[in-house]
């Protein structure tokens, strides 16, 4: 089994044992002979300092990169207990089983307890019989639990406050949980007690959200790097998604992957096709049966060369080392959720692939779904940003890698391990080509989709055409040079480009940006 700081799972031994003299703290003898590691990896050597000494913080650190060890060390090093809120009753119960196999006194308080189990714990927290409690956000706050807490610290035995998956704290991220907004209660409460908050996927505006939410002002930001260098990444155009995604998959035969796709009823379909494909396929989303669930994630984690089709309900907390590829059959909303996405292939450090297909189809369904919403108008605004920086990343003539941790604030160079680098697309001058297609778009009203325009462009006199008399106007027939194939990549890159956007209120129709006066008028 592989560890969270990337390595093998830990020894049960006890923390208390000692050997090695030439340990140089009490940190790193933790480390060594209770989670089996030979040294701290990255910023986890300075965050854990930071912490016991009683510091607060903000630690953003890729999956697999060893986040768990930040709070876990400090919280042994520390008087009393920690308290680790957590989202996910799977990510708890997979965190303390690890942690009971290394001899650390650990347990978790959430709904999948009966009565019985819920007391035996309180009654073991309060006796200090615990090292570390994971704790559900919605449980933490209740005035029961409160009360436990406000003992506790009277005793001066509150060691810490971990959050996990702090990003759940941001309505602008990708995995909002209005439960997170209470946590800054926290530090009102025990303003003495550090807290350090973790997540694996912020982009700046995120980042200050949580700050500003957690009240973490003060604290300590420790940012690793983003890269997974050990994944490829690929983006291809939408064709014949299924046929594509078969001819994917038979490089990954008998391999651990997911599939996500954006719809429950995409999801089965899909998880069925593949299985008459002679594939081993499981359907994952909230829609099925907790039970159902429960046993197609159980199979994933312990048999070989299961493929999960899942929606995005499927993954935080899957800590499975050697899932070989993520597919994405619909665009993600954001690169903070394909980010994460993708994050859940190669953790163990092997070679693992992330490939995806999408359409412009695509952003006008994600665009519906925005400007559907009651969110308000500065969210809504936010949101548009992230899919154009999603669509901009899928439509780039630059490294994948590079678009995709620019995202997150960080420089680097070009991979040679996406598809960009690998096969670089080739580029032409297609200023006329943008003029023809935004004319095209104006002259109809603005009112359809890219598939009546790319007709009219290339001068297809159908029904439609003629109903709506545009085999009149100046724009029929006048690219006929491209064919449809080049046309929707020129319509897919004024998209990206911000010259074009998706009309959520007339559905599959786009129409011009105020940035495209200017080029159409040369």
């Amino acid at each position: 089994m592989i560890g969270d700081n990337g390595a093998l799972a830990p020894r049960a031994v006890s923390r208390f044992t000692a050997e090695s003299p030439e340990m140089t703290s009490p940190a790193h003898e933790i480390l060594h002979r209770v989670f089996g590691y030979p040294e701290f990896r990255g910023h986890q050597a300075e965050v854990v300092e930071h912490v016991s000494n009683g510091g607060d913080a903000l630690v953003l650190m890729p999956t697999g990169g060893g986040k768990s060890l930040c709070f876990q060390i400090p919280a042994l090093l520390r008087p009393g207990v920690g308290i680790v809120v957590s989202p996910l009753i799977a990510l708890m119960q997979d965190q303390v089983d690890a942690l009971l196999q290394a001899g650390v006194r650990a347990a978790f308080l959430n709904s999948s307890l009966d009565f019985e189990a819920v007391v035996d714990t309180e009654r073991r927290l309060m006796r200090g019989e615990l090292d570390l409690v994971y704790v559900a956000p919605e449980r933490l706050l209740t005035e029961r639990f409160v009360g436990l807490m406000d003992q506790l610290d009277e005793r001066g035995q509150l060691a810490l406050f971990a959050i996990d998956e702090a990003h759940c704290v941001s309505q602008w991220g990708h995995d909002f949980r209005p439960e997170y907004i209470q946590l800054s209660k926290l530090h009102e409460r025990y303003p003495h007690i550090p807290r350090i908050a973790l997540t694996a996927t912020a982009d700046e505006l995120t980042r200050q959200e949580i700050i500003t939410r957690l009240g973490l002002d003060t604290a300590e930001v420790f940012v690793s790097s983003f890269d997974r260098p050990n994944i490829r990444y690929t983006v291809v155009e939408r064709d014949n998604p299924r046929k594509q995604l078969l001819t994917f998959l038979a490089d990954h035969r008998g391999e651990a992957g997911i599939v996500y796709c954006l719809s429950r009823r995409k999801v089965e379909e899909t998880a069925a096709w593949l299985v008459a494909q002679g594939l081993t396929a499981l359907p994952y989303h909230v829609g099925l049966a907790a039970e159902l669930r429960t046993f197609h994630q159980q199979r994933f984690l312990r048999e070989d060369g299961v493929i999960m089709v899942a929606t995005i309900a499927f993954g935080m907390g899957i800590d499975k080392p050697d899932v070989r590829f993520v597919a994405h059959l619909d665009l993600p909303k954001s690169l903070e959720a394909y980010y994460q996405e993708t994050g859940r292939a190669g953790r163990d450090g092997e070679p693992a692939e992330a490939w995806m297909t999408y359409g412009l189809n695509d952003v006008v369904i994600h665009r519906q779904m925005i400007e559907d919403s009651n969110a308000p108008d500065e969210q809504k605004r936010i949101e548009r940003g992230k899919l154009d920086a999603m669509l901009a990343y899928c439509e780039s003539a630059r490294c994948r890698r590079v678009v995709l941790l620019a995202n997150f604030g960080e420089a680097s160079e070009p991979c040679d391990n996406c598809d960009v680098c690998l096969d670089p697309p080739e580029l032409w001058d297609g200023t006329l080509a943008a003029r023809k297609a935004l004319s095209a778009a104006l002259r109809t009203g603005q009112r359809f989709g890219t598939g009546h325009l790319i007709d009219l462009l290339r001068g297809k006199a159908n029904e439609k055409m003629r109903e709506y008399g545009h085999d009149t106007l100046p724009t029929f027939g006048v690219g006929r040079e491209l064919d449809d194939h080049a046309w929707r990549s020129v319509f897919r890159q004024l998209l990206a480009a911000g010259y074009l956007e998706a009309d959520a209120h007339a559905y599959g129709a786009i129409r011009l940006t105020e940035a495209a006066r200017p080029l159409l008028k040369g």
